[in-house]
């Protein structure tokens, strides 16, 4: 089993509405729906709204923004930490300005 993970190997995942790189997951030996990853966000509208299962939590890494977790918004950048309940809509936007939005992401089991 493989336990470590270079950013650089990982084959890009997601193209659309943004750009998602699969860190760790089950095949690392991640159990209960833990996984990792890096996201880069390049539109300046709100993207598709995301809902999951679990909680996600984010590390923006680059970029400046804005988050919608449901009903809130607030502005992001690098070095701000967000957390999504389970079943929370939630979605992000790059400032014009900025260069895209680079967080690193986590899914993680509730009980």
């Amino acid at each position: 089993m493989n336990y470590c993970v270079r950013l650089k190997d990982v084959e890009q995942g997601r193209k659309e509405p943004y750009i998602s790189y699969y860190l760790l997951g089950e095949k690392n030996g991640c159990v209960a729906g833990c996984r990792t990853g890096i996201s880069i966000h390049s539109k300046t509208e709100w993207s598709t709204n995301e809902i999951h299962d679990d909680q996600e939590g984010f590390l923006v890494l680059e970029g400046t923004g804005w988050a919608k977790v449901g009903d809130s918004e607030f502005p992001i950048e690098p070095e701000t930490a967000i957390m999504v309940p389970a079943g929370m809509v939630h979605a992000l936007k790059r400032d014009p300005a900025s260069k895209p939005i680079k967080v690193f992401w986590f899914h993680a089991a509730i009980k």
